[in-house]
């Protein structure tokens, strides 16, 4: 039987943003912002979510990644409290919570890091961090150097071979999990972590909870390095996310296949048996509307998400096809959103119920989330492919071009009638064959 997080729809919500939290924190009151997300927990069920990624949810200097204290939420978003009773919500829907633990680094307020600006050579925690060393300097004039993510001087490196770290921070998830009965973590910035150290955590962790899910940020190299039995349940599919956007930019179906084909075929899938997590934007990204030259892509896109072997994820606000560039700054992709200010006025109406029907197809259809994956047809602007599972199977077609395409589909087996999933009319078989119209820009979803 399948885990929840080997079939589940992820929601993803960066609290800070959703919540209009300020920028920076002053740490002068508490404000009770989280409370607003109890309102957004039946618009996922509609959307038939199973898993909601949240974070970065602890107190932080700024953006939420320079962790001031690993055991208190943000108090721009509120307390402990706030945080314990929306978890408590979302499993009273059916729906896990996943937070983000920002292990590589910590942020300049961090108790250790301040104890050494105080006590330099006699700090106790002088070893907790990466490169320290008190013969140089660093760009904030603290009267030694260290090493920190990618050069930004607020975020420090933590040493995550030191045992005192690596028992510090299980101690963290282990509060995690008693204060607030979350179900996974989602590590920030993966693909530099010590291996021991997550190998230590997927143990440690799958002590406390059996089912306890870990995902890595990993946007580059060997997936399989990260995502295997001792170590990580999954990691984030950069890989499928450019093509997603790219093949459908530059009519090239062909970019997408390959990528499916290398990952998951059947017959030399270097990811088989691996669920990776599949998203068209994130935090991090530009939204998917300001990615796409023709907004007639935002369909079939998604129908791609939803049906192509993977954990489907939506970042909050895209459901409503909302824009955001990178090139903006990050406070861009981050907004803040009112509920039913956006139900009633959606960028891209009807987007919104598209994902909630996908949603459901993907529920009702076990081969959407367990089934072998097989490309049926495959040219620059049409591609289909079927998942199959015992006998039963799904096809998903999709089309890029202006036009609408009439395509003949092998079957992946014998069939006399099929199912239309998105009006429940049926389309008959010609020998052994499928005959269908795509519309422009759009997609058909057909059970076998």
């Amino acid at each position: 039987m399948s885990r929840w997080y080997e079939t589940s729809i992820f929601y993803h919500i960066y609290p800070l943003g959703l919540c209009g939290a300020p920028r920076n924190n002053e740490h002068t009151e508490t404000v009770h912002r989280l409370p607003k997300l109890l309102e957004w927990l039946e618009h996922l069920k509609e959307l038939h979510v199973g898993g909601i990624y949240i974070g970065p949810l602890f107190e932080s200097s700024s953006h939420g990644y320079d962790t001031i204290d690993y055991r208190r939420v943000d108090s721009r978003l509120g307390d402990n409290d706030d945080f314990r009773d929306f978890v408590n919500r979302a499993h009273e829907l059916g729906m896990r919570v996943v937070v983000d633990g920002v292990f590589n680094h910590t942020g300049r307020e961090f108790f250790a890091f301040e104890d050494i600006r105080r006590n330099r050579e006699n700090s106790p925690y002088r070893w907790w961090y990466k490169g320290i060393n008190f013969d140089w300097n660093s760009a904030y004039n603290d009267g030694f150097s260290y090493e920190s993510w990618r050069n930004c001087g607020n975020l420090i490196n933590l040493n995550l071979q030191n045992r005192e770290v690596k028992d510090y921070l299980f101690d963290v998830i282990r509060f995690w999990v008693s204060e607030f009965d979350i179900d996974g973590i989602r590590l920030d910035c993966a693909d530099v972590l010590d291996f021991d150290f997550m190998k230590e955590m997927r143990w440690m962790s799958g002590s406390l909870k059996e089912d306890f899910w870990l995902l890595g940020e990993v946007i580059h190299g060997d997936y399989a390095r990260w995502a295997n039995d001792s170590m990580l349940h999954s990691v984030t599919n950069y890989e499928l996310h450019k093509g997603l956007y790219s093949g459908h930019n530059d009519h090239n179906y062909f970019e997408i296949a390959h990528t499916i084909r290398r990952q998951f075929d059947a017959n030399g899938g270097i990811y088989r048996g691996r669920t990776l997590y599949t998203f068209a934007d994130n935090h991090d990204v530009a939204r998917l509307p300001d990615k796409l030259r023709d907004q007639n892509h935002l369909r079939p896109v998604y129908t791609l998400v939803y049906t192509l072997p993977g954990l489907p994820s939506v970042y909050y606000g895209s459901e409503w096809g909302i824009r955001g560039r990178k090139e903006d700054g990050d406070e861009a992709l981050r907004p803040c959103i009112d509920l039913r200010q956006i139900s009633q006025e959606p960028p891209v109406p009807g987007l919104n119920e598209y994902l909630c029907l996908l949603g459901k197809i993907r529920e009702e259809n076990a081969a959407l989330r367990e089934g072998q994956y097989r490309e049926l047809l495959l040219t620059n602007r049409q591609y289909a492919f079927a998942r199959i599972l015992g006998n039963e199977a799904v096809i998903t077609a999709v089309n890029n071009d202006d036009r609408e395409a009439d395509v003949w589909i092998p079957l992946p087996m014998a069939a006399d009638t099929l199912t239309d999933l998105t009006d429940g009319t049926h389309v008959p078989a010609e020998g052994g064959k499928l005959h269908i119209q795509i519309p422009a820009g759009g997609s058909r979803l057909l059970r076998l």
